[in-house]
């Protein structure tokens, strides 16, 4: 192939990614504005009550479950399903869609039954230091928000099955319809249910979520079908990478409850302060690194299953920079504006001004992590559709070590801004980690080409 038909190829595929990051960024920023609505509403209802801290501690599992069962098998499944799609046809790729689907709606059912049955023995040690009373109300809580690991998990396959499809506004756009049904139903039954009505908003957010992407793939190329195929060879091969993922997926969220359970040993009020600030910067790391990532993966799968390694090898450059460049910019604004963001976000009904000082704090520490995380996902993702998910493993076992012990450190000098920066920096070791294993992949796969570019 000559330097200008691969340049030619080169800026279509590009281009095709600005569209689809462009697409789900938009859609984000719309979610995420209607989060922030929801947040403020919450903010002001419960403050920084017993209450909302229990609900926050209930809402950590579910997410955690979700993130661990249906985001890993996203991963394992997406680069495998577009394989089978082009070399074995679309009838091949719907069993082992089929297969997948069944074997994640097992798991999660099976880990929220266990969950459920384990939760006195866990929760007092994710909340060791909340009062007895507030510590039953997260459990019950909990028992309530159950539903929404199947639902939500359903539609986060179901999303990424799209994404494949070159589908990428409208299923960006669908996480919408829970910060909505907070934002209708909290205010409407607050005063009569209390933190229930939470519970109950999240519940009803999250199966309007699942109905909607379950009609729109059933409307594309695929189906929503739960019935098992025998296993084929591509289902052994997403089940080999789901491992990895999987395991690197629990070490991850074992950062979180360690940030969680870190933050509970502060004075009060310091888990919902964690929670506030990090409010702000997933919006930054949804829109960005959100972006980025599920719009890179459809395209780095494609190129890894043709061979392509140059084209691999431009994309990681052209988006590893782009994205790192937009992100130090975020993260400034974030930094320098932080104490006018909370201020005027939070700052009414029971949440004051010592509240908007704690919490700006800990928001300037969590957005030093922003430029760095937004790089590494293009990274990372490069990683899992060369199928080397062994590599991510490692690097969350690495990063694990370095929470555990910065916390530590910087919670004695901090407090919870210390927890704040310990993120930041195991942030930065994530993508020296990744960013060095990627060319390194892909150096053994082809040496590099002198003027690749053109």
């Amino acid at each position: 192939m000559s330097s200008t038909v691969a340049s030619v190829e080169a800026e279509s595929v590009n281009r095709r990614i600005l569209n689809a990051v462009s697409a789900i960024t938009l859609a984000a920023v719309v979610v995420k504005l209607a989060a922030t609505a929801k947040e403020f509403a919450v903010a002001g209802i419960f403050g920084r009550s017993d209450a909302i801290e229990a609900f926050l501690a209930a809402a950590l599992i579910p997410g955690l479950l979700i993130n661990l069962i249906s985001d890993s098998m996203n991963q394992a499944l997406v680069p495998t399903l577009i394989r089978v799609r082009n070399c074995e046809g679309r009838t091949r790729a719907q069993e082992l869609l089929s297969n997948c689907l069944l074997s994640t709606c097992v798991l999660l059912l099976t880990a929220s039954a266990v969950m459920a049955c384990t939760a006195r023995f866990f929760f007092p040690l994710v909340a060791a230091h909340f009062a007895p009373n507030k510590l039953d109300l997260a459990i019950h809580l909990f028992y309530g928000l159950l539903p929404v690991i199947v639902f939500t998990g359903v539609a986060s396959i179901c999303t990424a099955v799209l994404n494949t499809a070159g589908k990428f506004a409208i299923p960006a756009l669908s996480p919408i319809v829970t910060p909505l049904a907070i934002l209708i139903i909290v205010p409407l039954l607050a005063s009569r249910l209390g933190i229930w009505a939470m519970v109950w908003a999240t519940v009803v957010g999250a199966l309007i979520h699942v109905i909607w992407m379950g009609s729109m793939m059933n409307a594309s190329e695929y189906r929503l079908t739960l019935r098992w195929y025998g296993m084929s060879e591509a289902t052994r091969e997403v089940v080999g990478q789901y491992g990895p993922v999987l395991l690197s997926g629990v070490v991850a969220s074992g950062g979180l409850l360690v940030d969680q359970s870190m933050a509970a040993m502060l004075p009060a009020g310091s888990v919902s302060a964690l929670a506030y600030a990090g409010r702000f910067v997933s919006v930054a790391l949804a829109l960005l690194g959100g972006a980025v990532s599920s719009a890179v993966t459809p395209f780095f799968s494609e190129m890894a299953a043709r061979g392509d390694w140059s084209g691999c090898r431009r994309t990681l450059r052209v988006w590893a920079w782009s994205s790192a460049g937009i992100a130090t910019l975020v993260a400034a604004g974030l930094i320098l504006g932080g104490h006018i963001l909370v201020r005027l976000t939070f700052q009414h009904g029971a949440f004051g001004p010592k509240d908007t000082a704690v919490v700006s704090s800990v928001l300037v520490m969590y957005a030093l992590q922003i430029p760095f995380f937004v790089c590494s996902r293009v990274f990372y993702r490069f990683l899992v559709a060369m199928r080397r998910t062994d590599l991510v493993f490692y690097c969350g076992l690495l990063n694990l070590g370095l929470d555990i012990v910065l916390n530590l450190v910087l919670m004695r000098w901090l407090g919870v801004a210390g927890i704040a920066l310990a993120t930041s920096l195991w942030t930065m070791s994530t993508l020296l980690f990744l960013g060095y294993w990627s060319w390194k992949v892909l150096s053994k796969t082809q040496p590099a080409l002198p003027n690749l570019e053109g």
